[in-house]
């Protein structure tokens, strides 16, 4: 069975970090771009970050840039966010997801998703 099992997701202060991890099992990630993508209450999921099977790098949301970093193990299937210096406004439901050959920020294009770690930012 194809799924992606995310984790790393916590309570965290503002100005912390934390490292989340996607891992695919039932299929080889290699040729799939992967993307992280969260979700706030009350909110509609937006695209963070995407990283494409030779390792080019798009990220979608301004606030995180220069904070969060996307990267990828295909020895392990497994594709890593980097959160540093994290914000209340990061609190959200972060989710990885899949699509074959290369990355876009919209929900439906998306093949694969995972069940999603929640990130909770507060003093």
């Amino acid at each position: 069975q194809l799924q992606f099992v995310e984790s790393g997701g916590d309570s965290v202060q503002p100005g912390g970090s934390r490292r989340l991890s996607c891992v695919a099992y039932g299929f080889t990630s290699d040729y799939y771009g992967i993307g992280w993508f969260r979700q706030a209450p009350g909110k509609e999921r937006e695209a963070v970050s995407c990283i494409t099977p030779g390792g080019a790098i798009f990220t979608y949301v301004d606030s995180v840039k220069g904070r969060f970093t996307i990267s990828r193990d295909n020895a392990k299937n497994t594709v890593h966010l980097q959160m540093n210096s994290l914000k209340p406004e990061d609190t959200a439901v972060y989710y990885c997801a899949a699509m074959f050959g290369h990355c876009s920020r919209f929900v439906s294009d998306m093949k694969y998703w995972g069940q999603g770690t929640l990130v909770a930012v507060f003093p």
